[in-house]
């Protein structure tokens, strides 16, 4: 069973309907207990950092969440949710993240364009779990903040108005700026993939 974080912030319905369409049972949880008895784990998210960390940490989710990525079970974070795996974040004030990976989030610098970036934009990939290598995937963004630049856990990046990673990859922790549950066909095909991680 693959879990979805419910913390109070973003559009769960529709990465759980994603996932139903690819065959996979999904289960939406606020519940630290049933996070630790799933396969996968999914933190999605849409909305501001501070308040989104506040309400991992006021239920005990953050910690759920530190297990299952120390257990070595698959673990993603879409949108807000990647940014709240790395270690802070400028997004009003300076905020903790869960730290699991190393870096900070910071607004996206992108003079003449409009900001929050949201649109359809082509990824320069890496293999790993989520892309083969020779993939050019076009997904779907809406963010205002970002990982900018890459590192040696970029695994997939993306240039609007500056170059910032749109994918993470360290371990068994995975995650995507970019929304894959409203990225067509190959959006599903990399949640296929990641629900295929073991």
């Amino acid at each position: 069973m693959i879990a979805i974080v419910d913390y109070g912030m973003g559009n769960l319905r529709s990465v759980q309907k994603a996932l139903q369409y690819i065959g996979e049972e999904a289960e939406i949880t606020s519940s630290p207990a049933r996070l630790d008895s799933a396969s996968h784990v999914i933190l999605p998210g849409v909305g501001a950092f501070a308040d989104a960390i506040a309400c991992l940490r006021k239920t005990g989710l953050d910690q759920a969440l530190l297990r299952q990525a120390a257990s070595g079970k698959p673990l993603l974070g879409i949108c807000l949710g990647m940014q709240l795996f790395y270690e802070a974040s400028e997004e009003n004030g300076e905020h903790e993240g869960l730290g699991l990976l190393p870096g900070r989030i910071t607004r996206l610098k992108a003079p003449g364009l409009k900001v929050p970036h949201m649109g359809w934009n082509t990824l320069t990939v890496r293999e790993s779990p989520l892309f083969r290598e020779g993939e050019s995937p076009c997904v779907y963004f809406v963010h205002s903040y970002c990982a900018a630049g890459e590192s040696e856990f970029t695994a997939a990046s993306c240039e609007y108005g500056e170059v910032f990673t749109a994918s993470a990859w360290r371990g068994n922790v995975l995650a995507t700026q970019y929304h894959p549950e409203k990225s067509g066909s190959v959006g599903l095909t990399m949640l296929r993939r990641f629900a295929e991680m073991r």
